[in-house]
């Protein structure tokens, strides 16, 4: 069994196509095809289903799947503990992360590691989205919810609040709202409704039922910048406004709690540089757990 073949058999499962899976290895499509073919005569079972559409694995490829990422975890491994200790910390991590907490806290945070470990590459994906861990959209996601499926190792990261704020020349134009009932003569802000990727992002209902926005933005870091820039008033994230002389919090006993999660996949468990990232990343979010979640013991 070539181990050339098995890697093209793992990019055409995490990418659906053939095509796909030859542009990301930089090989072209007739050698990618031909490695499947090859894979399949040597296992004797057809793993993949050639579709015009793209490509959907067997049963017996979803089984050979398992074994496939388990054999790639082995040889990343091998390679990343070869040589010296410091060169086991090299390759690349991408990490995926809601905007606010990507842009705002992770960004400047990450320079460090670069500067200890040079052979080290970060991507940061700060974007309002979620990752496939399984095809490899991302290394390390940070998500708002813990994930319930998938051969996924998950822990919690950090618990975060959010608070109502409005920006000082907003409320010494238009007022402060006394309660909740207030909010609905204001001009509020918040995400895109049908572009909402969790459930637990819905907390403006927690505060309003009719919570109706004259602003919508799919975005924590844009949502900001517009109250900001006094265009309304917003559930904001209190590490981020917070910090912010100029952002006011209203109505603060409105407070709204949720969690940060680090996830990554169980094949990238004993990558050095994965494993390093993760810890780096867990730490400094301990380190900064008093203003995720300000005033609370």
């Amino acid at each position: 069994m070539n181990w050339d073949d098995i890697r093209v058999f793992l990019a055409v499962a995490r990418s659906g196509q053939i095509l796909g899976a030859a542009r990301r290895l930089g090989i072209n499509h007739a050698t990618a095809a031909r490695r499947i073919t090859s894979l399949e005569t040597a296992l004797g079972a057809q793993l993949v289903v050639r579709r015009t559409n793209g490509c959907g694995l067997t049963g017996e490829g979803e089984t050979f799947l398992v074994h496939a990422e388990r054999m790639e975890a082995e040889m990343l491994a091998a390679q990343s503990n070869l040589g010296r200790p410091d060169s086991a910390i090299s390759g690349t991590v991408r990490i995926g992360a809601p905007d606010g907490f990507g842009v705002s806290f992770l960004a400047p945070r990450l320079g460090v590691l670069i500067a200890r470990h040079p052979d080290l590459r970060l991507q940061l994906v700060p974007v309002p989205r979620s990752f496939s861990l399984p095809q490899r959209e991302a290394d390390i996601a940070i998500t708002v919810e813990r994930p319930v499926e998938g051969r996924l190792v998950a822990r919690k990261l950090v618990d975060y609040s959010l608070s109502l704020y409005a920006s000082r020349a907003y409320l010494a134009e238009h007022g402060t709202p006394q309660d909740a009932d207030d909010l609905k003569a204001h001009r509020l802000i918040s995400y895109v409704e049908d572009l909402i990727f969790s459930p637990s992002l819905h907390f403006t209902h927690e505060i309003l039922r009719n919570w109706t926005a004259q602003f919508e933005i799919s975005s924590a870091t844009g949502q900001t910048e517009a109250v900001r820039s006094g265009a309304g008033i917003a559930v904001l994230h209190d590490y981020i406004a917070g910090l912010d002389p100029d952002m006011i919090r209203v109505l603060p006993e409105h407070r709204i709690g949720r969690s940060y999660f680090m996830v990554y996949h169980e094949s990238a468990r004993d990558l050095a540089r994965v494993r390093t990232v993760a810890d780096h990343i867990s730490k400094i979010a301990q380190d900064h757990k008093a203003s995720f979640y300000p005033g609370r013991s």
